[in-house]
């Protein structure tokens, strides 16, 4: 399972939810969704953008977690 970590990465940066909308051009609402639910799926253009403003590979936002951690 992959485990988004765009909150710690943004959060380390002092960058904002609302911040990184506005800059990466993606709706708040589907940031705040990602800081919520880690797991949730998102579209390879959308993680492009989040990178660029955060100033990270893609890769550094990405994690792999086996797939019974999340039933805890």
């Amino acid at each position: 399972m992959i485990r988004l970590k765009i909150k710690e990465v943004a959060e380390a940066k002092n960058i904002s939810q609302r911040k990184l909308s506005r800059l990466s051009g993606v709706d708040i609402k589907n940031i705040q969704r990602i800081y919520r639910n880690p797991m949730s799926i998102v579209n390879t253009e959308t993680l492009d953008k989040i990178a660029k403003v955060l100033g990270v590979d893609v890769r550094d936002l990405l994690e792999s977690v086996p797939d019974n951690e999340n039933d805890e």
